[in-house]
Formats: structure tokens, C-alpha cells, sequence
């Protein structure tokens, strides 16, 4: 098994001059593959050895990625985090790690000033630009050094390479430890799945993606957005990355979707290049897959595949067979269509629980139709997590003739009689009632299907020892809540199965959404909101 910055390496040697970034910065897979020895060289010299774990705080370019795959050539660890969580929930989720190096732009380095704690067991610290410190190091001063001789690792199957953190959309964000095998086997799908190319010219909308095809050869276009906030992008710029440099592919989430394809529509244009769009994340409605094949060549495939952190991507669905599937609805009633599991993964359907589950062969599964939790296992199944005994305990099962653990998405669903996958959301944010329980995704779409609703969010109240499902609703800009509007709402709930109990109807202005996809809505926040509102 080759290590992840040998993709890198072995396809530079038989294409040198050809652009690995094309912007904002351009650097050939040569250049690229100088800088990261010159920065691995520098990095052992400083002391960053193999199995040291080393915080990246660095803004997406050319240093993110020759500091990334330096890391990975000299055995470090790097350490990914969103900062888009805020610095607050950054801090605590890094202080766990006991990191003991950090490459970070001035900016990151302050969170050393603001949160002590979180960086005490650093030693070493490299800065992108001024330092807070004599003693701190500069990559501008590793970078021109000529020391080029440095110790290549070569690390074995089951060798942790990398920490990604969890988005923690549902909860404290998450350290998920990656094996070498693991990015091998997601370069892998990206290749064999998904048809990624060394003649594709890739849009990048999330850097740790970009990683991974660019050890494929494809050059990337780095977009004009900032990442970790996307609800701030101005789709004309991607749009324009797009046509300048003739992009064939791009990886982004529904809501970057859902803008450029707005954009598209408001202004007649059709984005000529675009061939494979990638978009996962959230839940992709029927409407958005009919939209952005509006403005994409007819060849254009949308694959919305399923995945997380943890497990990127298990399944797999294309807009022709979506499409059909959905044939003329708008509404996604009996949950999103995520395809079929991957080649290589095995899926399961069990039995809701929140108690830890010890072995696969004791699980419950479901039926084809009826909901459960989804669980998974395969090569590219995270098999732990990091500092965190309790994540691990809830979120893997074993098995008893194999030594890769299953994971418990956390994530409920169905299969059909076709073996389709169909999600219904998290299980943490599920309604028990008396009468039954309530998923998130076919119940909003009841409400969202009304023409004045931006979105909706379930939630339980609990009262007593009962608990009422209450909907929260997000309405659209310019039209205002009112005793009508509620009883066209409930008027929706009567005509659904999973709505008939819902009776309450509460508006919220602006859902809190999580940063990095800005579509997942903490419902956990809005039901604290909803029991002060229902008070």
C-alpha cells in the first residue's frame, strides 16, 4: 500500500510541468512536490518527527497543501479542525488532542494568547507570517532553506496519518483518527467510483477534499469563497473560477449548490465545462437535483453520495436515477434517496437504540421499509476516535470474524425492496411520542412543501412525562407570521401520516445552522428555544 504522498510523488515524476493549482496560485506537480520536501526537511529539522501530532491552522493555497503532504512524508500527524466552529469550540476540541507541534497563520496563532490551555502540551510552533515569540519558527525561513535531506516514513496499513474533526453540528466537535488504509481507500473510490481523472480540472469548495484529488493528478482550482463560511460566497465568483479555467469537477455542499444554481437561473446562464458535481453534506432535495441540471450540460452527472467524517462516502446515488425515483414530485415524503452502498461496504438497518452495542451478531436489523439506525463497515470506516473512550464505546460495534469495526452513523433510515438507502435524519434528534415515533426529514418536508416556508425543524417538548412534537418554521424573506398561515400548516400536518400529531407551530427567524455546510439546523438549540417560547 503506497503512502498517501506517494500519489503525489510517482504521478510528478511522469508529469512534472503539469499545474497542480491553477489559483489563486499556480505551482506545477513538481513545484509542489519541491516545496513539501523542502518543507520536510525543514519540519524534521525543527523536530516534528514521526507520530507527532501537529495542529494545521493554515488558510487553503499552496502552503496548505505542501505543509499537509510534508507532514504525511515525514510520519507527523496532522491535526484538521473547521474553523468556522468558532474559536471557543476550536479550542476545546484541539486542547484534547495533546498535540505537540502547530503550523498555523498569524491570525491561529493568537488562539494562543486567548486559550493557553488548549495549546500546553505544544512545543513547537511554526508561523506562516510574524510570530508572537523569538523562539517560534518561520515556514518563510524553512522554505528557503536548501536542506533537503530528511527521513521519508513509510507507513504501514494501520498507521495513524491524520485527525479530521467532525463538523459537530450535533454535539462538541469530535477528533476522528485516520488510518493509512482509510485515505487510501477514499483516493481509491474517488478513482474507481466516482471517475475522477488526471485530465479533470477540479473545483475546490473544501480543502481536505482537495487533498485527495490531487493525488489523483487533477489540477485544482481553489474558489473564490471563504470556506469556512460559504454562506458568504458570491456565486458569480465560482462561477467565473469555473469558466476561466474550464473546471470539470466540483465537490461542494447543497448550499454552495443551491447558490450557483440560483445565480444561474436568476441570470440565464449554463455553466458549459462543469461534467461531475459531487454535492453531500446535507440532504439534497428533488427540487435542487432538477435545478442544477437546468444549467449543466446534458452529459453532466450529480452524484450525492452519503457519508461523514467518520465514514467517507458509503453510498452513492446519481441525479438520472434520483430523477426517477422521485418521477414528478417536489416533496420527499418517505425520506432522501442515497443510493446504494458502495462497493466494498457493507450496510445494516438496526434497531433504534442509545445504549452501546457490543457485537453485530446480537443487532436487530429491519426489514426493507422499516426505520433504523444505520451502520456500516469497510475500508474506509474510521475505526476510533481520539482522546474520547465514551465516542468510541457508542459508535462502534464488533465483530466477531473481523478486525474492522463497524460504525454507528448515527443516522436513521430505510432500505427499499431495490436495496436503495433512504435517510430520515439523526437519531439524536428523533421525537418519541406516546403514539410513535417522528424523524426529522419526512415530517419537515410536510411543512416544507408550503410556499411561504424557507425551512422547518422538528423538535420534543417535553411536559410532564409526555413529550409533544413541536415544528419550528423558518419563514421566507418578506412574509410575516400569521393565525391563517398556522392553520394552513396544520391544515399540511392533518393530510401527512408522520404529521397528524404535530399541533404547534412556532417561528424562528434565523435558524442556527452549522458553519461548515450551513444546512444542518441545530435543532438541539431550537428546542431550548421552544420550551422558553411554549413557557
Amino acid at each position: 500500500m503506497k503512502n498517501i504522498p506517494d500519489y503525489l510523488f510517482d504521478f510528478a515524476q511522469s508529469n512534472p510541468d503539469k499545474p497542480a493549482l491553477l489559483h489563486p496560485d499556480k505551482i506545477s506537480f513538481s513545484g509542489l512536490c519541491l516545496l513539501t520536501n523542502r518543507y520536510a526537511a525543514g519540519f524534521q529539522d525543527i523536530g516534528i518527527t514521526q507520530g507527532m501530532k501537529t495542529i494545521v491552522l493554515v488558510t487553503p493555497g499552496v502552503d496548505f497543501f505542501a505543509i499537509t503532504f510534508a507532514l504525511l512524508r515525514i510520519g507527523a500527524v496532522p491535526v484538521m479542525i473547521d474553523p468556522g466552529m468558532g474559536n471557543k469550540a476550536m479550542a476545546y476540541a484541539l486542547s484534547k488532542t495533546e498535540s505537540r507541534a502547530f503550523i498555523g497563520i498569524p491570525k491561529a496563532h493568537l488562539l494562543r494568547l486567548m486559550y493557553p490551555h488548549a495549546f500546553r502540551h505544544v512545543e513547537i510552533f511554526v508561523t506562516t507570517g510574524f510570530s508572537l515569540r523569538w523562539q517560534d519558527h518561520s515556514l518563510k525561513a524553512i522554505r528557503k532553506s536548501e536542506c533537503f535531506n530528511y527521513e521519508i516514513c513509510h507507513a504501514m496499513p494501520s498507521d495513524v496519518v491524520a485527525v479530521f474533526f467532525t463538523s459537530g453540528s450535533t454535539g462538541p466537535a469530535k477528533a476522528v483518527i485516520y488510518q493509512n488504509r482509510m485515505i487510501d481507500a477514499q483516493i481509491k473510490y474517488l478513482r474507481n467510483h466516482f471517475n475522477y481523472k488526471s485530465d479533470d480540472i477540479d473545483l475546490c469548495t473544501f480543502p481536505l477534499i482537495g487533498l485527495l484529488v490531487i493525488c489523483l493528478g487533477l489540477s485544482i482550482v481553489l474558489a473564490d469563497m471563504d470556506m469556512t463560511h460559504p454562506l458568504r460566497l458570491k456565486p458569480d465568483k465560482l462561477i467565473m473560477n469555473i469558466e476561466q479555467f474550464n473546471c470539470s469537477s466540483m465537490f461542494c455542499s447543497p448550499l454552495v449548490l443551491r447558490l450557483i444554481t440560483d445565480y444561474c437561473i436568476a441570470n440565464k446562464l449554463h455553466i458549459k465545462s462543469l461534467t461531475r458535481v459531487l454535492t453531500a453534506g446535507a440532504p439534497v432535495s428533488p427540487a435542487l437535483l432538477r435545478n442544477i441540471k437546468r444549467v449543466l450540460p446534458e452529459c453532466s452527472v450529480v452524484h450525492t453520495p452519503f457519508g461523514s467524517t467518520e465514514a467517507l462516502s458509503v453510498t452513492d446515488a446519481v441525479d438520472s436515477e434520483l430523477l426517477a425515483v422521485y418521477g414528478n414530485s417536489e416533496n420527499y415524503f418517505n425520506g432522501i434517496c442515497v443510493g446504494y452502498p458502495l462497493k466494498g461496504i457493507r450496510l445494516k438497518i438496526i434497531k433504534i437504540t442509545d445504549n452501546p452495542v457490543e457485537t453485530i451478531e446480537n443487532v436487530q436489523e429491519m426489514n426493507a421499509g422499516e426505520v433504523g439506525e444505520i451502520v456500516v463497515n469497510g475500508p474506509n470506516v474510521t475505526q476510533s476516535y481520539l482522546a474520547d473512550d465514551w465516542a468510541s464505546k457508542i459508535s462502534k460495534i464488533a465483530e466477531s470474524n473481523s478486525s474492522l469495526l463497524w460504525h454507528r452513523t448515527g443516522d436513521v433510515g430505510k432500505s427499499d425492496e431495490n436495496g436503495r438507502i433512504w435517510y430520515f435524519g439523526r437519531k439524536s434528534q428523533r421525537v418519541e411520542t406516546g403514539t410513535g415515533t417522528l424523524f426529522t426529514i419526512p415530517c419537515e418536508a410536510v411543512f416544507n412543501q408550503h410556499p411561504a416556508v424557507f425551512r422547518s425543524a422538528l423538535v420534543g417538548i417535553k411536559s410532564n412525562s409526555q413529550t409533544e412534537p413541536v415544528i419550528c418554521i423558518e419563514l421566507k424573506a418578506g412574509i410575516k407570521k400569521s393565525e391563517h398561515l398556522v392553520k394552513e400548516l396544520l391544515n399540511l400536518a392533518q393530510e401527512n401520516k408522520w404529521t397528524k400529531k404535530v399541533s404547534t407551530v412556532l417561528f424562528h427567524k434565523n435558524f442556527p445552522v452549522d458553519p461548515r455546510h450551513n444546512a444542518k439546523i441545530f435543532r438541539e438549540k431550537l428546542s431550548e428555544w421552544a420550551k422558553i417560547q411554549l413557557k
